[in-house]
């Protein structure tokens, strides 16, 4: 680095306008450093969250099946800390069995939609590849908008 060097708190102190305004080497500095500061932070993270569970998980979970839960929130006090454990339920459907019980409410006379969050979409690789008469029996139905940009800049000699 050098000495236009940006630093974080230098950055969270810059307006969107200054910082697109900065010289083409600095902003590919800034972008290069952040970049690698969020991987860093990511492995950190994990590497903290793993400890956190060696560390207090045992404890946690334990005070959740005291209280006769398998998930759900326990507050642990342990080595001078308050601790507070979360254990989110992940609930998980099997799609083919789902798709056979929806049938099967339907076949009964019931609708769906009772019992089911129905959404329907079609891959965009599917539609664009498909002839264009049965495109046009789909056109009503499809958006197109523009999802967020990415960018990622290097000086021109790497290009």
């Amino acid at each position: 680095m050098n000495d236009l060097s940006i630093f974080p708190a230098d950055i969270a102190e810059m307006s969107v306008s200054q910082l697109a305004t900065l010289p083409a080497q600095q902003l590919v500095e800034v972008d290069t450093n952040l970049d690698q500061a969020i991987a860093w932070l990511k492995a950190a993270r994990t590497k903290l969250d793993g400890a956190l569970d060696q560390r207090f998980g045992a404890q946690g979970r334990e005070s959740l099946n005291a209280s006769g839960r398998d998930f759900g929130t326990a507050h642990v006090k342990t080595d001078g800390l308050h601790v507070k454990f979360d254990l989110p339920k992940k609930v998980s459907w099997d799609q083919k069995k789902l798709k056979t019980i929806a049938e099967r409410i339907v076949a009964s006379g019931e609708a769906v939609e009772s019992y089911l969050d129905v959404k329907l979409s079609v891959p965009e690789s599917r539609y664009t590849n498909w002839p264009p008469s049965l495109q046009q029996q789909f056109a009503d139905a499809r958006t197109v908008e523009a999802g967020k940009p990415s960018f990622h800049i290097s000086p021109e000699s790497e290009v």
